[in-house]
């Protein structure tokens, strides 16, 4: 199985710090985010190739040259045109694959990516995203009875009342035929434009990923403030 990692968004939510550098290389204890992503996503004996997209004439060619000589990675370079114009762009290289993984670049997980694809087989479904239903708050909440605060609970984990979507997926190459029905438009979002509707099918599916930790490592501020997660994280990943 081929895994796809997206590495083109403009990091607004990263700024000042994107502007130099893509939110993919994000330093986690002097390495890539990314680095940890791949090296984990190589330890699993299913998946035969990265391939990272990319801006490569812009801050995406620093991922390019600090990657390219990794083993079993190729870069191609993004299509401008959303992220399900950017799945459209990538389809030759997919050629002959019935099935893939998406993950964006942002996301650190130690997800059990075999269990995963099993679980997607299983479903017989089109799609399958990563979820998680309890997450630990980054800030503090406290017990009111009656306007009188009676206890407080620093950083909870807490339950969810619904399923929050993450940015790991396994995609049918059925996924391209119905992007294909979108290609007039200009901007296609692969959430919204294509897993929106063909949820209301029926025909995506949901990985809870149980008691693994989740960040979204978007600048170098939320991996100081998340020191700790990011640490058992990247333990989880077993590095």
């Amino acid at each position: 199985m081929k895994v796809i990692i997206l590495a083109g968004g403009k990091g607004t939510r990263g700024k000042p710090y994107t502007e130099f550098f893509p939110k993919a290389m994000t330093p986690i204890k002097g390495k890539p985010a990314l680095e940890y992503i791949i090296k984990y996503l190589q330890k699993f004996a299913i998946i035969d190739e990265i391939i990272i997209l990319t801006d490569l004439k812009g801050l995406g060619g620093q991922i390019k040259n600090y990657f390219e000589n990794f083993k079993k990675i190729s870069f191609v370079q993004d299509s401008g045109k959303g992220t399900g114009g950017d799945l459209l762009h990538i389809e030759k290289a997919l050629s002959g694959e019935t099935e893939f993984m998406l993950w964006f670049s942002d996301n650190l997980c130690a997800i059990n990516v075999k269990e995963m694809r099993d679980n997607f087989r299983k479903s017989n479904s089109i799609a399958e995203i990563a979820t998680r239903s309890k997450r630990k708050e980054e800030t503090g909440f406290a017990v009111v009875e009656n306007g009188i605060i009676k206890e407080f609970r620093e950083k909870p984990e807490i339950k969810l009342p619904l399923e929050e979507c993450l940015g790991v997926y396994i995609l049918s190459n059925e996924i391209f035929k119905i992007i294909g029905k979108k290609i007039m438009k200009k901007q296609i979002n692969l959430s919204y434009d294509i897993l929106q509707p063909l949820s209301k099918k029926g025909n995506v599916s949901a990985y809870n990923i149980g008691d693994k930790q989740w960040l979204d490592v978007e600048s170098p501020v939320i991996v100081e403030r998340n020191e700790k997660t990011v640490l058992d994280i990247i333990k989880q990943m077993g590095f």
